[in-house]
Formats: C-alpha cells, structure tokens, sequence
C-alpha cells in the first residue's frame, strides 16, 4: 500500500464496486469496500469485460468456440443458421450466403450505418427497415440484448457503440465466450479473493444511510453501524443503485424509467457437443444457454410477459428450449424463475440525457454503475467501465493533490513561474 495517500471507500460490491476496488488496490492505493447485503455482484448481467478477468486472473473460467458462432432458430418455422462473422476487421463475410442471415443481401448489413449518422433523439426503428429480414433476425434481437430495450425505444446511437465494438472489430472481438461454472465464480469470488491479497478490507451488512457534506467535500458516510469519517486525503466511489444515489445526493439526476428481464433456469441433461447458445427468433425466449446442469433462457425487455405467473413462464420457455436444444418437450423439467421488474434503465434517448458523469460537484465523490454515463449500455461492460473510470478519477485527484502540495512546499514551480524565472536577469 502505497503510504501518504487517503483512503478510498467504495460503497456497493457489484460490478462497477469491484472493478474500481480492484483497479485501485492494483496500484497500491488503501481500499474500504462496503456491501450492504451479504454477497458481493449485484445484478451481473450478459457481456464481458476480459480487462476487468484478466485483472482478477478468472480468464480461465470462461469457455467459448474458437470462433465468432452465432447460431440461430426461428421458432415458427424451425429454420436454423448460424451467423459467422470472420476474424478480420474488413466484414467479408457479409458477402458469403453461408455465412450470414438466409434471405439477405450484403446490402442489408451495410444499412446499419445509418445508425451512426442518426439523430441523437432517434430510436433503432427509425434508422432501420423492420421490414427488413436482417432486421427481424439480427439486428432487432441484437438490440433487445443489448439494451434491454425493444427497438421501438431503444436508442440507435447506443446501439450503434454496442455493434461498433462488437462485429464493427471483426469476428476476434465478439468471440462468444461464457462462465464455465457461473457469474459469481466468473466475476466475483475472483475479484474478492484478489482484493483480500491486497489487503483491501471488505464489509457486508454494511448498509449506507446519509452522507454529510461540507463545502466541497463528503465528511461522512452514515451507516446502520454507525459513521464513518473521511479524512484528508480520502475519496468516496458511490457504486450503488441509481435510486439509492439520488436518494443519498443531493440534486443528482438519474435514470428513472426501468426495463426488466426474465430468466428461467432448467435442471435437465444436455448433449455435451449441443452449442453453448442459441438465439431464438419469433419465440417467447430470446437467448438460451447451455450450462453444466441444463439450459437457462433470458428474455430481455420482457414487459410483455413479466406479470405471468411461475407456471406460465415455465411452459412458454422450455417449448423454446426445448425447440433450440431438440429435447423433449415433456415433461417440464425442473424450473426456476428470476424476475427482474428493474432489471436496467430503459436505454432510450431521453434516458440517456439523464445519465450522470463520474464526477460531482464534491471534490472527493465519484459514481460508478451502470447507470453512469460512460456511453455503453447498462451491462457488464458498461458496470465495470464505469468503475475503472471512477478509479482513473481517484488517481488523477491524488496527482493533482500531489503537485498542488509540491507547489505549496515550494518543491515544483509551475509553468509561469519557470517562465518567468527564465526572463530575470
């Protein structure tokens, strides 16, 4: 731990909490890491950050093909392809029948550019043709994964990022990979275990109550427990929920329409050989994956069915599960149900004006989470990149600490003083 710098408390062990955790002990700097439930993770959700695993060493708890494979079913016509993107940069691919959506042309993949030049208060729907076969069997499901928006909401210029860092960078940066075992043991238990090596310290029931503030400073942090002081030097990450950010600072706007996302998981035998997933197009679900014990099925944008019961989303689903993975439709196997009402922010235009920057008015507070603005969606990606944003603004606030204090001691002179010791005679 590197002496003469504060402490920096990081309020909220999900994703965002952990990245910057790790990035700062990384670099030697003192960390307090709070949590208020039990468990660290939050809310992990779809797409990866090999930065944040490779950091944490859990590159190896991943699996995937060696290849960018995206196969694919039409639940009403029980037509299946397979999207293969090649590895390179340029997209030949596109003009290779085989390798691309049944019944498009090449010129279908290049309409997508209109999402960069759209207007920033356009939805997908108004840059694209949904008339369009690519649409329909790419380009919307794509954008529903992504955003967890429909594409009638969602935003074109985010979705255009999201397909700029994805199949914009060739096959070799969408490779699909997935946890071998699951998200904690992917993204957490490694993240902690690295922590802990570091001599972070972690706290759980910790629940936040109130900060106090003076002038330009966060003082305090109010816990259940009791207070917490910050003291010179130190900093505060706030990596909590946007709803419990508004609620603890003062004037912060955030976010305050929601989207949710269903999930259902079945315990059943699946070939080893079967494909790691399966998109499915027209069907209830939308993306199934294969895991050690069965298949889980994610819905996303699932306004439409999330105030089914239990029992109806167990039947819906495993007849697409059962349809991807050509298992018996009968009996039911045994299910379990998650149900996020808030699973993200709704990722449209008008939400995404009210996103917040790392920074506040508060010299020693930063946000992190997916609600942040760091232009990338409310997933992995974006939960994370917005915690090593946070952390960068740590290390740029102690550097800026640092000269500041050299200036003082008379140690460093500053560029006009150099410049006009230079003209004395």
């Amino acid at each position: 731990m590197r002496t003469g710098l504060g402490t920096v408390h990081v309020v909220g062990a999900g994703l965002a909490g952990l990245a910057a955790a790790v990035e700062l002990a990384a670099e030697g700097r003192g960390v307090r890491l709070y949590e208020a439930g039990r468990h660290a993770g939050g809310r992990c959700r779809s797409y990866l950050a090999l930065g944040y695993l490779e950091r944490i060493g859990a590159l190896d708890t991943l699996e995937g093909p060696p290849d960018a494979v995206f196969p694919f079913i039409d639940a009403e016509t029980g037509r299946r392809w397979t999207l293969r993107p090649n590895r390179g940069v340029f997209p030949w691919w596109i003009f290779s029948a085989k390798r691309r959506v049944p019944g498009t042309r090449a010129t279908d993949y290049l309409a997508v550019l209109a999402l960069r030049r759209a207007d920033p208060s356009a939805a997908v729907v108004e840059a694209l043709d949904r008339e369009q076969e690519a649409f329909r069997c790419l380009w919307e499901p794509l954008a529903i994964a992504a955003l967890n928006t429909s594409a009638d909401h969602a935003s074109a210029r985010l979705f255009w990022r999201v397909l700029a860092e994805t199949l914009g960078r060739g096959g070799a940066a969408c490779r699909p990979l997935v946890p071998r075992d699951g998200l904690s043991e992917t993204f957490v238990d490694p993240a902690l275990a690295r922590l802990r090596a570091q001599g972070a310290e972690i706290r759980f029931g910790a629940r936040l109550r109130a900060l106090h503030f003076a002038l330009d400073h966060v003082t305090e942090l109010v816990f259940e427990t009791g207070p917490v002081g910050l003291g010179r030097g130190d900093s505060l990450i706030l990596a909590v929920p946007a709803a419990v950010a508004a609620r603890l600072v003062p004037a912060l706007t955030v976010p305050d329409a929601y989207s949710p996302i269903v999930n259902a998981h079945f315990r059943c035998a699946v070939p080893t050989d079967s494909p790691y997933f399966v998109g499915v197009i027209g069907g209830a679900a939308e993306w199934i994956f294969r895991k050690r014990e069965g298949v889980s099925v994610t819905v996303s944008a699932a306004d439409s069915i999330v105030d089914q019961s239990a029992e109806e989303l167990r039947d819906l689903l495993w007849r697409d599960a059962a349809l991807a993975y050509r298992l018996p439709a009968y009996p039911v196997p045994p299910t379990r149900i998650v149900k996020e009402r808030r699973a993200t922010f709704l990722a449209s235009p008008a939400q995404l004006l009210r996103r917040p920057a790392p920074t506040t008015h508060w010299k020693n507070l930063l946000l992190a989470g997916d609600y942040v603005d760091t232009g990338l969606p409310a997933a992995i990606e974006g939960a994370i990149a917005s915690g090593f944003t946070a952390a960068g603004c740590v290390f740029e606030v102690a550097r800026a600490a640092v000269r500041s204090d050299r200036r003082w001691l008379g140690l460093e002179t500053s560029k006009t003083d150099q410049e006009r010791q230079r003209a004395l005679p």
